[in-house]
């Protein structure tokens, strides 16, 4: 799907919106920056220098495929679509969506499901999602980038971005956006997944993150609207290694200690789904 996505995409080394192009199995912009598209798809346009960090891991990808795959959360990625295609309204495709932190690129075929025609950019640092988000979608294509940094999309060109549990600079994401378009941004409430966090050790929510949100978003979008999507899955104990084995507290999680803790929970657990959908319009420049 790189060809259809290649006329969204801007050369992270210069940073202009001149556009690339691609020559066999790599893409290329008018400067002569070149970037290679793996075997798996995907193509990774990082800017030199070191990121942050690597992303998830190969285990929590397994872990999230293994959840998402099982139906999980489909409501909430209906949800998800559904806000989407209510942000682009009637209009035919013209610009992409972007899902910024699209992880395995779950959310975002969901979205695209419920707009035919449009192209799909889920952008991730983690190879390892790239991976499977390069076959998510017919019409997405995975993209290799840092989120806290010059997102590799040309500038007004994005109808839809989505964030969905992921970092978001908002001078980037503002820049992406077309004047009417809109930003998606679900972030957990304060009792999501809440009957798992202290028997399982999983990181809790701030219960100012929406405050935190809206202080960070302000001096780049306009609230529009919030939902709150609410409900409660009765999990196998299988499932929940799977919940708490893809989140980012894996990474300091034991994997024989999460096992036990998870044998002494019920079987099926209940387990809360609590997450804010928070859509913002750019503000005015």
């Amino acid at each position: 799907m790189l060809d259809h996505a290649i006329g969204y995409l801007r050369c992270p080394q210069c940073a202009g919106d001149g556009g690339l192009a691609r020559d066999g199995g790599t893409i290329r912009c008018a400067a002569g920056h070149s970037f290679d598209i793996a075997k798996a798809g995907y193509v990774s346009l990082l800017p030199a220098g070191p990121a942050k960090n690597a992303g998830d891991s190969a285990a929590m990808v397994r872990a999230r495929q293994d959840f998402l795959a099982a139906g999980h959360f489909a409501a909430l990625a209906a949800v998800v679509a559904e806000l989407a295609q209510a942000a682009v309204g009637d209009s035919g495709p013209a610009g992409c969506v972007v899902d910024v932190g699209a992880g395995t690129g779950y959310y975002l075929a969901a979205v695209l499901d419920r707009l035919p025609g449009r192209v799909g950019l889920a952008l991730d640092i983690s190879r390892n999602a790239l991976r499977v988000a390069a076959r998510a979608h017919p019409m997405a294509a995975a993209i290799g980038c840092d989120a806290w940094r010059a997102l590799p999309v040309m500038t007004d060109r994005a109808d839809v971005v989505l964030n969905v549990f992921a970092p978001r600079a908002g001078a980037e994401l503002r820049r992406i956006l077309g004047p009417a378009a809109q930003l998606i941004v679900c972030t957990p409430a304060a009792d999501h997944l809440a009957e798992l966090v202290e028997p399982l050790g999983m990181l809790s929510v701030d219960e100012r993150k929406q405050q935190r949100l809206g202080h960070k978003l302000g001096p780049y979008f306009d609230r529009v609207a919030a939902i709150e999507h609410r409900e409660t899955l009765r999990l196998d104990h299988a499932a929940v290694r799977a919940l708490a084995a893809m989140g980012p507290g894996s990474w300091h999680t034991d994997p024989p200690a999460l096992a036990a803790a998870v044998a002494g929970l019920p079987e099926p657990a209940p387990v809360t789904v609590a997450v804010t959908m928070t859509s913002y319009r750019p503000a005015r420049r």
